[in-house]
């Protein structure tokens, strides 16, 4: 409140008033800004863990019946154990000496109170007043579950649940965060924007503004690696190397689940501000919004209709892929670029999709059910070399990157940044997710076998480990009766199959 003058003392003018009042302004803006830029980290963070839903959706309905179970699961469970990882150490390996000018450029590590392996250091801290630093913790622990989940499509319908919990647990808590302090730490030799000495950056850091390779490239090398592990669905190739069609048994999941992450994504690009007081931080929102939004459009375009010239179909599934490659593919450069190298980007990025996945499968013959590899792999790198060439020297220094421009507009460094961070990503995630798969198969730990009865099918995993198909039929009643309270117990008579099941449908 303003107290009112002395009876001896000048009375107070129109100026004196106004300037009393824009101090006290200052000072409550002052005390709430990090409170409000918390609140809508956190809002945005929501978006980013809502995304899990989309990809529950879009993986549920692009498997087979008999597999919806398994891969709802491990969509659960990458929920469940990415936020227990994170807290212990995930979030320490990535942003364990932030703030000190003399971290390690490679790898979090503990400060003398532990700093924020399982948060042992942030008692009593001032930024606990405004949550600002939990509030990071949610927001950056909802981009390492989605890195997680990445590696879950490609290994779908074939992978044991052993050998999940392994590779999930490796990924989120050492591959994933030593490529996030790269890139996202202020001491990371990669960082573009955070490391304000950029004698400890090579070529003065890369542009990875919401994590086309922190997230993306990362998750989608490890998708490659583990398709390649574990080997084809049973029947996806003929005796003659051909494929074999195997579609996904619901399209309107597919769709549902597409929806849903793109609108995740207005958390995950618009988010990566990490704040929204600033001045500017308006604008750079806003600006990473409508990118991400037109190449999201095109990218699905651009697929359905190129892909129409070979399939002669317009398939549901490309539209729904290529939205994602547009999406994957903005996600360096969303605040960076001008609305309409984002139309470019995304038709590119579509491109690049339908291009990778045609040769995954067919050149290759690798199985990847939902074409992770090629959505978040080859997109992904896509979108680091997209923001390298199209990046303005304007809009990247209000997104915080100094005043660098991409090779179009003069610079030539960003390039050279954005390849090295390509090589070094796929170097580190391709050879550390390689290693835990190839242990794993070698120990015969990483394909499941069907053991539910003997002429069963061998990919039939709700039947074998979760109590039966998710929809059971009516004369078995409800869908939650478990397979064995459905069966007569009094009919010694044990039904097999025929002896050329169909694939398509669960074990009976």
């Amino acid at each position: 409140s303003i107290a009112c003058p002395d009876s001896m003392s000048e009375p107070p003018t129109l100026d004196s008033l106004a300037a009393e009042v824009a101090a006290l302004k200052a000072t409550s803006l002052g005390t709430n800004a990090q409170a409000l830029d918390a609140f809508y980290l956190l809002v945005c963070g929501v978006f980013v863990f809502f995304m899990q839903c989309g990809f529950a959706l879009l993986e549920a309905g692009s498997v087979r019946t008999k597999n919806t179970k398994n891969i709802l699961l491990k969509n659960l469970l990458d929920a469940c154990i990415g936020a227990i990882i994170w807290w212990a150490w995930g979030f320490g390996v990535a942003y364990g000496d932030s703030g000190n000018s003399d971290g390690n450029t490679f790898i979090g590590t503990a400060p003398n109170n532990g700093g924020p392996f399982l948060a042992v250091g942030w008692a009593g801290e001032d930024s606990q007043n405004n949550g600002t630093t939990m509030t990071l913790w949610f927001f950056q622990y909802v981009f390492a579950a989605t890195a997680a989940t990445i590696v879950s499509g490609a290994v779908a319908e074939r992978c044991a649940l052993e050998a999940y919990l392994i590779y999930t647990t490796v990924l989120t808590g050492f591959i994933y965060p030593v490529v996030v302090h790269w890139v996202w730490c202020n001491n990371g030799f990669l960082s573009g924007a955070f490391t304000e000495d950029k004698d400890k950056t090579i070529l003065g850091g890369c542009i990875d503004f919401a994590g086309s390779g922190v997230v993306h490239l990362t998750g989608g090398v490890a998708a490659l690696c583990g398709a390649i592990a574990i080997g084809p669905r049973l029947g996806r190739f003929d005796a003659d190397g051909k494929v074999v069609p195997m579609p996904g048994h619901s399209a309107p999941f597919q769709v549902l689940g597409t929806f849903i992450l793109w609108m995740g994504w207005y958390g995950f690009n618009p988010g990566s501000t990490l704040g929204i007081t600033p001045a500017g931080y308006g604008t750079i929102m806003a600006r990473a919004a409508m990118c991400t939004t037109l190449s999201a459009a095109v990218g699905g375009i651009t697929v359905v209709f190129f892909d129409r010239i070979f399939s002669k179909t317009y398939d549901v599934g490309m539209v729904c892929n290529g939205i994602l490659a547009g999406l994957v593919s903005i996600t360096a450069g969303c605040a960076t670029v001008h609305p309409w190298a984002a139309l470019v980007i995304g038709m590119i990025g579509g491109l690049v999709y339908r291009g990778c996945s045609h040769c995954v499968l067919h050149k290759l013959k690798v199985d990847d059910p939902l074409d992770s590899s090629s959505v978040h792999g080859a997109c992904g790198a896509w979108g680091v070399i997209a923001a390298a060439l199209l990046t303005t020297e304007e809009f990247a220094a209000a997104a915080g990157y100094q005043r660098r421009a991409g090779l179009f507009y003069g610079g030539g460094k960003l390039l050279g940044a954005a390849l090295l961070q390509m090589v070094c990503i796929l170097a580190w995630s391709g050879t550390n997710a390689g290693l835990v798969f190839l242990l794993l198969k070698k120990a015969g730990k990483l394909r499941r076998r069907e053991t539910y009865m003997a002429a069963a099918p061998e990919e039939d995993l709700d039947s074998s480990i979760h109590g039966g198909a998710p929809l059971e039929p009516a004369e078995h009643g409800s869908g939650n009766t478990s397979r064995a309270e459905s069966v007569d117990t009094s009919d010694p008579v044990i039904e097999m199959p025929d002896a050329t099941p169909d694939k398509d449908q669960p074990a009976a």
